[in-house]
C-alpha cells in the first residue's frame, strides 16, 4: 500500500476509531466509578471481604463486564494505531499488536472469571452457619482463586507492554504529539500498579486526547505525518533551537573553534607586515595645492616663543 492509499485508508477510518476511543475512555472510568459505588469494607479480614463481596456481587460482576468492554475498545484501537505507525516505519515490529491483543484480552477475561468464582465463594460463605476464619480460608484456599490473579497480573504485564510500545512508536513517526506520546507511556506502565481510579482516569484522559486527535480536531493541528502518510519525526530539543538543524557534538565545535582563531592570527599577522599606501589625492584639487599640502604637512611646525 502506498502513500496515496495509506491516506485513504486513514481517512475513511479515522472517524470510527475516534468514536472508538471516545467509548474506551467511558467505559474505563464508567468501570472505575462502578466499583466504588456499593458497600466496602473498612477492615482487611478474609470473612469481613466475603460478606462485603457477597453483597457486592451485581456490582462487582457489572464492573467487571464494563472493564471488559473498555479494554476491547482498548485492543481495538491501539491495534489500529499500531498498524498506521508500521505503514510510516518497517522498523517497527509486528509482534508489538500481538503483546496488545493477548495482554487486553487476559485482563478482560481474568477479571470477568474472577468475579464469578468469588461471588460463588461469598455465596457459599454467607449460606453455611460457619461463618468463621477456618471456613472462610478452606473456600479461598483452592488452586483456582490462586491462579486467576497471577494470569490477570500476566496480561497486565503483557497489555502495558503493548500500551507503551504503540505510543512511543506513534510518537518517533509523527503521528502522536509529544504530550499525548508520553501521556500514553504513562498509561500504559499504570497498568501494573494498583493506584486505584487514578489508572482510570489518567487512560481516560489520554483516550479522549486521541479521540480529539483522530477526528481531526486537535489544538496546534493535526501533526504532518498525518497529511503525508510517511514518517515524521518530531525534532529534537537542539533541532528546535537550531532552526531544524542539530548541534554539533563537542569535538567538532571545539575544532572549527580553533580553526577560526588560527584564521584570525593568520590575518592580523599578515596586516602587520604590509605598510599602509598613502590616501589617493582628491580628483578636485589643483597638482600645484597638493604639493604644497604635502610639504606643509611634513614641514615641522615652529614653537611660538612664550612672552613673559
Amino acid at each position: 500500500m502506498n502513500a496515496t492509499e495509506q491516506l485513504q485508508y486513514e481517512a475513511s477510518t479515522r472517524m470510527r476509531y475516534a468514536v472508538i476511543a471516545f467509548i474506551a475512555a467511558l467505559l474505563l472510568v464508567g468501570q472505575q466509578l462502578i466499583q466504588l459505588s456499593g458497600p466496602h469494607t473498612s477492615v482487611d479480614e478474609l470473612t469481613l471481604d466475603l460478606i462485603t463481596a457477597h453483597k457486592r456481587f451485581p456490582i462487582d460482576l457489572i464492573g467487571a463486564i464494563v472493564n471488559a468492554f473498555g479494554l476491547v475498545a482498548l485492543i481495538a484501537m491501539l491495534a489500529w494505531l499500531h498498524r498506521l505507525a508500521r505503514a510510516r516505519s518497517q522498523d517497527i515490529r509486528e509482534w508489538v499488536r500481538w503483546l496488545v491483543i493477548a495482554g487486553g484480552t487476559l485482563s478482560a477475561l481474568m477479571a470477568i472469571a474472577y468475579a464469578i468464582v468469588i461471588a460463588i465463594k461469598a455465596n457459599q460463605f454467607v449460606a453455611s452457619g460457619n461463618q468463621g476464619y477456618p471456613r472462610a480460608n478452606a473456600l479461598t484456599s483452592g488452586g483456582l482463586i490462586a491462579a486467576l490473579p497471577l494470569v490477570a497480573q500476566l496480561g497486565s504485564l503483557v497489555l502495558a507492554g503493548g500500551f507503551i510500545w504503540t505510543s512511543l512508536n506513534g510518537l518517533r513517526v509523527g503521528l502522536l504529539t509529544k504530550p499525548l506520546g508520553y501521556t500514553g507511556v504513562a498509561a500504559g506502565a499504570l497498568v501494573l500498579f494498583p493506584l486505584g481510579a487514578f489508572v482510570s482516569f489518567i487512560q481516560g484522559f489520554w483516550l479522549v486526547g486521541l479521540s480529539v486527535l483522530f477526528a481531526g480536531r486537535w489544538m496546534n493541528g493535526t501533526p504532518p505525518a498525518w497529511e503525508t502518510g510517511t514518517a515524521v519525526p518530531w525534532p529534537s530539543s537542539a533541532q528546535a533551537r537550531g532552526g531544524g538543524r542539530a548541534a554539533p557534538p563537542p569535538r567538532q565545535r571545539r575544532t572549527r573553534r580553533a580553526e577560526l582563531e588560527a584564521q584570525a592570527a593568520r590575518g592580523n599577522a599578515k596586516g602587520r607586515g604590509k605598510a599602509p599606501e598613502p590616501a589617493p589625492a582628491s580628483a578636485g584639487s589643483a597638482a600645484g595645492g597638493g604639493d604644497a599640502a604635502r610639504n606643509r604637512a611634513s614641514t615641522p611646525k615652529r614653537k611660538r616663543k612664550r612672552r613673559s
